[in-house]
């Protein structure tokens, strides 16, 4: 799969069967230089993320969304390992507070958007608030429509102040997921991420599904485009999600900030 391949466009209809998840086209026939490859990325995605922090003028927003153990802690660390923390940050959304349900479902979002010369990425997102809640029916379809419009407008509005949008969904199996929980279930050192809730999550699979293609399908806008990720290869998976990461950087046309005058004229002693 080619990198434009990946991307919902505006208006479509999405349907993940669509997309092969165990798609490794991406690796080629050698998966010792694709990992070669991926350190390329890496080495290309620091230089870019030292030129975005520098010239202090565009913001990048990263949203990542997934099934359980579909990778977007691992994703953030082995895309993001070489990037300087001081100009990256990563914000976690997990079951909003009581202090945060007595306010809008995007307050607690807007806070946590890049600045000036920052990449922000969001391991899940103001998208839980159309999916968990739609498929828990504690919102009605209505009111799911209203949060689709409501979401496009505050990327817009991101978009229209210098932020670049992109959102990836990692798509993984089914029979994927299992292998990852029972993984989970049987290696010591990760028994601490299975959570006896995962199953009943995964027990609403299908509702998930159609819930992801209905948002995805509402909120693909050129501002902020959905790219489907095949994901039941973690290499596969982290070669796309850095390519496609490089080129939003690289389309930002950035440069260094002029020094300061006769810089190079200073004697130092």
């Amino acid at each position: 799969m080619k990198p434009a391949d990946t991307r919902i466009e505006p208006g479509s209809k999405v349907k993940l069967p669509k997309w092969d998840a165990d798609d490794t086209d991406i690796i080629g026939k050698d998966k010792s230089d694709a990992r070669e490859q991926l350190e390329e990325y890496r080495a290309r995605l620091e230089a870019l993320q030292e030129l975005l922090y520098a010239e202090g003028k565009h913001k990048l927003l990263v949203v990542l969304q997934a099934m359980d153990t579909a990778g977007k802690d691992s994703t953030i660390r082995h895309v993001f390992q070489g990037v300087d923390p001081l100009g990256v940050k990563v914000a976690s959304f997990k079951a909003p507070t009581p202090y945060e349900l007595a306010r809008d479902y995007l307050w607690r979002v807007h806070h946590h958007v890049p600045g000036a010369g920052e990449i922000a990425i969001f391991n899940r997102s103001h998208y839980e608030d159309v999916l968990v809640t739609r498929v828990s029916r504690w919102i009605d379809k209505d009111e799911c429509r209203r949060r689709y419009h409501q979401i496009n407008d505050f990327e817009r509005m991101l978009a229209e102040t210098g932020t670049t949008i992109i959102k990836f969904y990692l798509h993984i199996s089914k029979d994927e997921q299992k292998k990852r929980l029972e993984e989970r279930r049987d290696t010591p050192e990760k028994q601490w991420k299975f959570q006896p809730g995962d199953l009943s999550v995964r027990a609403q699979w299908d509702d998930y599904m159609e819930a992801y293609e209905d948002a995805m399908s509402a909120t693909s806008t050129k501002h902020a485009p959905w790219h489907v990720i095949p994901a039941n290869s973690k290499l596969a998976r982290n070669l796309m999600v850095s390519k496609l990461l490089i080129e939003a950087l690289e389309g930002m046309k950035m440069r260094y900030p002029d020094p300061a005058p006769g810089v190079t004229d200073i004697e130092i002693v």
